[in-house]
């Protein structure tokens, strides 16, 4: 008997513990993530019974509000005034599929919460209110952004590098977030499966193409490539390499030819301008698998960018680990110029024009600028942060002029205002889609290069095997540098450029 009741005290006490391990699990460990979960019927209510806090862009312009319905069973609803131009970055709330981007990642704060007390009678009976966030966002880059890419598959993202903060980032496709706002299920279920049932690209309108998809970035590539020389063999700078419209490959009877057939070739100071994937092929080779890997890595290739959106929302770029070359050199070959296996989205390739143009610094991208609460007083101001390190100020030095070169007089020549002092590079990889050959059009950029304020990516995927991306993304880029430089000079975005929509 004494045994019996033994044995039943202890599976009560391994079960009391168990109940007790579940609760510190979901009310200390798992609290933020379920409070801030989409599927918590709580939040679904608190979007349509409550007010939910603002969205303010950086210069002030509304980006998501709740109003006053007629509908007793969802007094609120959220509403975006500018739509599908800021909805891939902001979102949306809603009672069907909950929160989405920045809806979700703000979630705690933009939900009515306990707010600190103004008085004794608060102190006695607590008040409930949103806060709402101020986003480093500028809409008028989206809006250039947008119209110069027109109707076309494409990606843009415009960084501060001094602090990391997103001043643009649109994509194409993107989505009209009323739908999902409203309360008829129906109308919230069709857009669901409009938004989620992807194009002929493969790409879904709700899924960010700037962060979630990744294309092989060309010839941009080739300043990760730069600095993997600068890092690890600075000899190999001053190199001369054949001058020639391509080159031979190890362990193959193939060759690899420049664009166009045109022969180039020098040390790296002479190869970059012009693009020469020979030298730059050959240059990767010379640098091994060891040292490009180790260098993609160090500029946050084969690792998710830490913004501040949704876990899911964005993918890691990607370039090969060593083993993969070791019987594979050719591939070696064409992966230092940015082709073959190596993937990037636009938001790593304008973390890696940003930390060139920042001295080798990498700041963590950001969105947030601030949250303020309901009578306006502070809450928190995003602290700028590091991201990655992967080259000193006086490494990161040697590219930059470099950079400038390929406006000066490389691929980007003749694209940018003198007075932008714009450094840059071009990238054009050849690809295929359901058997067709096309390609994929990237430039990145930093302006003005003496002391750089904004960076910039911008991907073209399908392109037409004619075009190039100084000629699809180039014009984009430019338009974008302009605007943000007359932004932060306190003038109008547009109208800087005949060539810029306005």
């Amino acid at each position: 008997m004494t045994r019996r009741i033994a044995r039943l005290s202890s599976a009560l006490l391994v079960l009391f513990v168990l109940a007790l391990a579940q609760s510190i699990n979901i009310q200390w460990f798992r609290a933020s993530s379920l409070n801030a979960s989409p599927y918590n019927p709580r939040i679904a209510t608190a979007s349509t019974q409550f007010p939910r806090g603002e969205i303010v862009a950086a210069d002030g312009t509304l980006l998501a509000r709740s109003v006053a319905t007629h509908d007793a069973a969802n007094p609120y609803r959220r509403q975006y005034p500018l739509g599908s131009l800021t909805s891939g970055v902001v979102g949306f709330a809603g009672p069907t599929y909950g929160t989405r981007a920045l809806e979700y990642e703000y979630n705690s704060y933009l939900t009515p919460h306990p707010q600190p007390p103004q008085s004794f009678a608060q102190v006695l009976a607590p008040t409930s209110a949103a806060d709402n966030i101020t986003l480093t966002l500028q809409p008028a880059l989206q809006r250039i952004a947008r119209n110069a890419m027109g109707n076309q598959i494409g990606a843009a993202v415009v960084l501060d590098p001094r602090n990391g903060g997103v001043l643009s980032m649109y994509a194409n496709p993107t989505y009209d977030p009323a739908p999902f706002t409203s309360s008829n299920v129906d109308v919230a279920k069709a857009a669901w499966k409009r938004d989620t049932t992807p194009n002929a690209h493969g790409f879904e309108p709700l899924g960010l193409v700037a962060l979630q998809q990744t294309f092989p970035p060309g010839s941009t590539f080739k300043v990760i490539t730069t600095a993997a020389a600068v890092v690890h063999q600075p000899k190999l700078l001053t190199k001369k390499y054949p001058y020639e419209a391509s080159t031979a490959l190890p362990d193959t009877n193939k060759r690899l030819f420049n664009d166009g057939g045109q022969p180039c070739g020098g040390d790296v100071a002479q190869m970059l301008p012009p693009s020469c994937d020979p030298g730059y092929a050959l240059l990767g080779l010379d640098l091994g698998a060891p040292a490009l890997y180790t260098t993609a890595s160090s500029f946050g290739y084969n690792e998710i960018p830490p913004i501040d959106l949704p876990g899911g929302e964005t993918n890691a770029s990607f370039f090969p680990p060593p083993r993969d070359f070791v019987h594979a050199r050719p591939t070696l070959a064409y992966s230092a110029i940015g082709q073959d296996n190596v993937r990037a989205t636009t938001l790593q390739q304008a973390l890696l024009a940003a930390a060139i143009a920042n001295g080798g610094v990498e700041m963590t991208p950001h969105l947030l600028a601030s949250v303020t609460g309901p009578l306006g007083q502070p809450v928190f101001r995003y602290r700028n942060k590091t991201w990655k390190r992967p080259l000193t100020a006086s490494q990161a030095a040697q590219i930059v002029p470099l950079m400038v070169n390929v406006v000066r007089y490389g691929t980007a020549a003749g694209l940018f205002l003198p007075q932008d002092e714009v450094g840059a590079k071009t990238g054009t990889a050849q690809t295929l889609f359901h058997g067709a050959h096309l390609t994929d059009d990237w430039m990145i950029a930093f302006a003005p290069a003496s002391h750089p304020t904004v960076a910039v990516a911008v991907a073209m995927p399908f392109q037409s095997v004619n075009n190039y991306g100084a000629t699809v993304a180039g014009p984009i880029v430019k338009c974008l540098i302009e605007g943000a430089l007359a932004i932060q000079r306190g003038l109008p975005a547009t109208g800087t450029s005949t060539t810029c929509p306005s």
